[in-house]
């Protein structure tokens, strides 16, 4: 018997959006980790986003609670991943990420790290490279964590530099410590620990890390895949194509072992769906969420027109793709947000969504400033809104 595909309208895809990305006041968690997994990873490409976006899905919000779980129960790991992309994902999920994106983007790195110290440095090596690393990881067993600065006291070799692009306008000095232990720690041998500093700091020592066990590569993405249709799904080949980072055969052969199921979206365009997804969901509760840059949320499809007007991108987006902070109501990107150096958080919405939505945009605001009390976030990644927003007055 021929299967009826289901149609799963735009209206339907907010509704789940909100539910399964815990966007909803009546599905936010009690813990981080659960907001990771509901997400699948947070990005933290910025260490802002982990934060703002775990604790805009958190009953309780509170970088205390976000602490916990990388730093003191390390049940949050970052590995460097899909799109070449830093994710935080939980202990448990960590294996399969590395085995299907993880360790082949460590794999490039190694060679392009091994290529640069040839070019831009003197009596680099494979063979000194591979040394080196294994001192770098006997000195961490010794320490137990310690800052690149501080390991370079005792591998000496980290404290080298490369000089790139010389003779050119643009030219810089590289360390060689800082590129060994972002290849360490793509590897899966060594982890950021709590930052020197406030939260947001970028200055971090490092600690070993045991080994997670192997799994096979296929039945890695396949379980990546697996998850991410729970959550963004439905979806389109595309969408889970630029999401992951994938050659299009790598995602087709972990969309077969999953089973996905097709269905019609709006327009007519062909989805994807877990089997037994393709039911419609109850509608949340109306909802407002002020969303960081790079939230999964705004990054987590390639085709986004039916929750971002194409209008609107400019102002929300860099020029290299990155997505601002924005600001949410029912499943769309109406507004965008920011906070000025005296903490009062401020906001934009496009056009006109009622008088409900203003005041739930105003307490979820209120919210959003309550917690992070004295700390200001500055996105790493700033927009021509954001730019905009803190400097009006």
């Amino acid at each position: 018997m021929t299967r009826r595909v289901p149609v799963i309208g735009d209206g339907e895809r907010r509704a789940r959006l909100g539910r399964r990305q815990l966007l909803v006041p009546s599905a936010r968690a009690a813990r981080v980790e659960d907001v990771a997994d509901a997400v699948v990873g947070l990005h933290a490409s910025d260490p802002a986003t982990v934060y703002v976006s775990a604790c805009a899905r958190l009953a309780g919000p509170s970088a205390g609670e976000v602490d916990r779980a990388l730093y003191e129960d390390v049940s949050l790991v970052k590995l460097l991943s899909m799109r070449r992309t830093l994710f935080a994902v939980t202990e448990g999920f960590a294996p399969y990420v590395g085995s299907a994106a993880a360790r082949a983007i460590a794999v490039k790195e190694r060679a392009t790290l091994l290529k640069h110290l040839r070019d831009h440095a003197e009596g680099w090596s494979e063979q000194r490279l591979a040394a080196t690393e294994r001192e770098v990881l006997a000195a961490l067993a010794l320490r137990g964590e310690a800052t690149t600065k501080e390991l370079g006291d005792d591998v000496p070799q980290l404290r080298e530099s490369m000089l790139m692009s010389a003779g050119k306008a643009y030219e810089a000095r590289q360390s060689i410590g800082s590129r060994l232990l972002r290849l360490l720690a793509s590897d899966g041998h060594v982890r950021r620990c709590r930052p020197r500093g406030s939260w947001l700091s970028n200055s971090y020592p490092w600690a070993l890390v045991p080994q997670w066990p192997e799994v096979p590569v296929r039945e890695a993405k396949a379980e990546v895949v697996r998850r991410w249709l729970a959550a963004y799904g439905p979806a389109t080949v595309e969408d889970v194509k630029w999401w992951t980072g994938w050659t299009l055969g790598d995602v087709r052969a972990a969309l077969s072992d999953v089973g996905a199921l097709g269905v019609e979206l709006a327009g007519g365009a062909a989805g994807l769906v877990l089997p037994g997804d393709e039911a419609p969901v109850a509608e949340p509760e109306p909802w407002a969420a002020l969303l960081p840059g790079l939230d999964p949320a705004v990054m987590g499809w390639r085709g986004r027109d039916w929750y971002l007007r194409p209008e609107d991108v400019p102002a929300l987006f860099d020029r290299a793709g990155n997505a601002g902070p924005t600001v949410w109501w029912c499943g769309e990107v109406v507004g965008g947000w920011a906070q000025r150096a005296d903490g009062e958080v401020v906001w934009r919405l496009f056009r006109d969504v009622g008088a409900e939505a203003g005041r739930a945009v105003a307490a979820e605001a209120e919210r959003l400033a309550g917690w992070l009390g004295e700390v200001r976030v500055t996105p790493r990644f700033r927009t021509p809104l954001e730019r905009e927003l803190v400097a009006a007055r």
